[in-house]
């Protein structure tokens, strides 16, 4: 034990250690960090070895010239040849500002001159100018080159590939119906069983072996118990624990706390299967046969445990509104077992596939042993479609829905599915196993993926439920449709690796996309379009703040008037999203300065088809700057008057008083004649006009309107309103009251209670409003009354000059009368009044 001391002075010793310690790690990881640029600018930066390319390039040319490679040697050839591409993509973006720099002094140099000689100093700069950029040149040249030599290579190897693929699948073998293949598939079936049995015997026959495994046994057995438990009884204890959570459950969560419990039922079962797998690991007793059975046992039952829980997830067990497939619980059940049947056929083919390779089974083994496979995965995609036909069938039946477009699209799939399980099971009987094996797999696992990406889209639009708070409205809004049709890109490549395609493929189409593609002089990637987007959403977003900011808290502080302000506010709107393209673009990269001469041409075609737009678009800057009328102001043009509401770069909306919109170009307004009402003040002017009957004091009346008019509060009293004895009518004195309103806006207000005020004061001082009268002559009034008691007897014949006597009809109630029979006299306009105006 040492001293007090001495402990203390190790501890600090120790403390100090571990703080330079901490300082070395501290710098060592800003070493890197300084390193890291310098490291990569030289890794970058190196020059290409093209000798060592020039090899690599003249094999590949002789293997795709001879074509007589494997496939394995053409995918490891490709792959070499995909490396040199990406470095001749590098190269060719090399001196790139020193190229722009040089281009630019060529430029601030002007072209030469057509005719003399330029002075000396700027003949030797071009002459420089020139050769330093040829040199700058060189280099990006020689990578496009070896680019394309590369590309096209690469291109020739993808052709091959894909020739023998389509080759071995319309190649016809041996029909797996014939019984000649059947004793011999039995006998290379257990043949590779015995094989394997041996080959398990001869490792516990191993002493050194067998002690192995007896000193692993009993972690060989806890694996075994634990995966036999999880297997048997694990999915029906997270299914218990599931309902039990759903039960309880109400409102939007109770889908998403069902869809997360469920996550367990896949999840034991994968670790229960991964424990067997492993416990047969432990025991060493497997060898070469043995794990590769095993290597492709385990992917064959994880396909079949996830498909399990996919079925379940579309077909679920209890009743709800909001089911992915209208179905019975009978059906449902059936769906159910089907998907779990699907991911046991798909499972089964590959391991049948692995020990084929293993094996070197023969075509006509290999088709005898996957024919049954094939067989029930025609049935299981006819029993599927069946199953989708009657989801149809029920929304069909029930009135209060229609089939959508997804139910449309589950009909056509339901169709598919019918005829991919017949054609399937022809091409197997007859021969073409390859193609039968590719298109019934390919579709069943399609049907997995789809109803995985179903599921994946049904889990973001309850999130979105949940969050948005739109309620169960918001499963068919904008943002769950945008995820889905996102989820399908997504999943895109890997339908088209199912369907066959390679995995290298892929690679080069992102390659191409990746690589952009050029307009000109300019190349544009989607990196570019990326950087677009976002400075573009950036400065749309700061424009919109900006004007959010001068409506509500800058110019509601100052004297402009509500039209001066929207056109403040439009006009800033346009700039913005003006600036920010041109910084998007700026941003991006990208040099349209190669389009200016198209674009020129283009414009010019464009301008004949688009005159209107286009002078719909220039009269909307006219009218934001000069502001002949403004929102709120109220107009008539083109023979519709109202109040606008809008004014936009192409039209100006109008508010009628009928409350209906009607939308005008701007050229009319701008070319046209436009009668604004309320433009500077509302101060406007009422006619209300006034028949009185003839014989009545003139001057009485006069007094009478303008005392009206005067009492009214709306009328301004300077200038005074006036009364104007108009003219002598045919049926009336007519007289007009003249006023100008404080607001024109209340005209009609006005000349209502105008009238009601002079019905009132003429009643009050006995003047009579005249109408006017109409005689009726009925030439033949004996046709009115249709059957009479009597013949009307003939009256005398009048002499002439004197007056006809008044005919009447007998039964005027009889609808006898025609047009014919009346006689419309003339207004009695020239005679006097009868005394009482009428």
């Amino acid at each position: 034990m040492g001293r007090p001391g001495t402990q203390a002075g190790a501890g600090n010793v120790c403390r100090g250690m571990k703080h330079v310690r901490a300082v070395l790690i501290w710098l060592s990881l800003v070493l890197c960090l300084v390193a890291v640029p310098g490291f990569a600018q030289q890794s970058g930066g190196r020059a290409i070895d093209y000798d060592a390319w020039e090899r690599i390039a003249e094999r590949a040319e002789t293997a795709v010239e001879a074509g007589r490679a494997s496939d394995a040697a053409l995918g490891t050839l490709r792959t070499d040849l995909a490396g040199w591409r990406a470095r001749f993509l590098e190269a060719q973006s090399a001196n790139t500002a020193s190229i722009r720099t040089t281009r630019e002094q060529l430029a601030a140099l002007g072209p030469p001159p057509e005719s003399g000689e330029e002075p000396p100093e700027i003949a030797q700069s071009r002459s420089e100018l020139n050769a330093r950029l040829a040199a700058l040149q060189a280099p990006v040249k020689t990578a496009e080159i070896a680019h394309a030599r590369a590309d096209g290579l690469i291109r020739g190897i993808d052709a091959i590939i894909r020739d023998r693929q389509s080759q071995q699948l319309l190649e016809r073998g041996p029909t797996p119906v014939n019984p000649l293949y059947w004793a011999p598939a039995l006998n290379e079936i257990n043949t590779a069983f015995s094989n394997l049995r041996q080959e398990w015997r001869s490792a516990w026959d191993n002493p050194i072996q067998r002690e192995k495994t007896k000193s692993r046994l009993p972690v060989s057995l806890l694996l075994l118990v634990v995966g036999s438990v999880l297997l048997l009884r694990g999915w029906k204890w997270v299914s218990r624990l599931t309902a039990r959570i759903q039960s309880r459950s109400e409102g939007r969560g109770r889908w998403l706390k069902g869809f997360v419990a469920s996550l367990g039922q896949p999840l034991v079962m994968l670790v229960g299967f991964t424990a067997l797998i492993e416990a047969a690991y432990a025991t060493g007793l497997p060898g070469l046969r043995g794990e590769q059975i095993l290597s492709a046992l385990r992917p064959a039952g994880y396909l079949f445990i996830v498909s399990m829980w996919i079925a379940l997830r579309v077909f679920p067990r209890g009743d709800s509104v909001d089911l992915p497939l209208v179905l019975s619980i009978e059906r449902r059940r059936e769906g159910r077992l089907e998907g779990g049947l699907i991911g046991l056929v798909l499972g089964l083919s590959m391991l049948v596939m692995a020990i084929s390779s293993y094996e070197n089974w023969t075509r006509s083994t290999t088709a005898v042993v996957t024919l049954p496979l094939i067989v029930l995965g025609g049935f299981l995609m006819w029993r599927l479609a069946r199953l989708l036909r009657r989801h149809n069938a029920r929304i069909s039946e029930d009135d209060a829905a229609t089939p959508g477009y997804i139910d449309r699209l589950l009909l056509l799939l339901a169709r598919a599915l019918q005829a991919v399980a017949v054609v399937g099971l022809i091409l197997a009987v007859v021969g073409y196993f390859e193609a039968a094996r590719a298109l019934t797999f390919s579709m069943l696992s399609s049907l997995l993926l789809l109803a995985f990406v179903m599921i994946l889209q049904r889990l973001i639009a309850e999130l979105w439920v949940l969050f948005s708070g739109y309620g169960d409205e918001g499963r068919d809004g904008l943002i769950p449709v945008l995820a889905g049709f996102a989820l399908v890109v997504a999943a895109a490549p890997f339908f088209a690796m199912i369907w066959g395609a390679r995995s290298t493929e892929l690679v080069e189409i992102w390659t191409r996309i990746k690589s952009g593609f050029s307009i000109g002089e300019a190349r544009i990637s989607p990196m570019d379009f990326l950087i677009f987007a976002i400075v573009f959403a950036a400065g749309y977003t700061i424009t919109r703040l900006l004007q959010g900011t001068l409506r509500n808290t800058v110019l509601p502080k100052t004297r402009m008037d509500v039209g001066g302000q929207n056109a403040l506010v439009s006009g800033l709107g346009y700039v913005g999203i003006f600036l920010a393209a041109i910084i998007a673009i700026t941003s991006a990269g990208i040099d349209l300065s190669s389009l200016a001469i198209v674009a020129g041409a283009l414009s010019v075609g464009i301008g004949f088809g688009l005159q209107n737009i286009v002078s719909n678009f220039v009269s909307g800057i006219i009218l934001l700057i000069e502001r002949p009328i403004s929102e709120g102001d109220w107009i008539e043009v083109g023979g519709q008057m109202g109040y606008v509401r809008d004014i936009s770069v192409r039209s100006t909306r109008i508010e009628t008083f009928d409350r209906t919109d009607v939308i005008v170009p701007n050229a009319d307004l701008v070319s046209g004649t436009v009668t604004n009402y309320t433009r500077g003040n509302t101060v406007g002017r009422v006619i209300v006009p006034v028949g009185v009957a003839y014989g009545t004091d003139t001057h009485k009346v006069e007094a009478i309107l303008r005392e009206i008019a005067e009492a009214h509060p709306m009328v301004v009293l300077n200038p005074p309103p006036s009364v104007v004895f108009q003219r002598f009518g045919g049926d009336s004195l007519e007289f007009e009251i003249r006023a100008i309103l404080r607001d024109v806006n209340w005209v009609l207000t006005v000349k209502s209670d105008m009238n009601h005020a002079i019905a009132k004061r003429f009643v009050e001082e006995g003047i009579e409003i005249p109408f006017a009268q109409r005689d009726i002559w009925l030439r033949n009034p004996e046709v009115l009354g249709g059957r009479s008691e009597r013949p009307a007897e003939p009256s005398p014949p009048t002499a002439p000059g004197e007056p006809e006597p008044e005919r009447r009809a007998v039964h005027p109630d009889r609808g006898n009368l025609h047009e014919s029979d009346m006689d419309h006299g003339p207004p009695d306009v020239g005679g006097e009044s009868d005394g009482g105006g009428r």
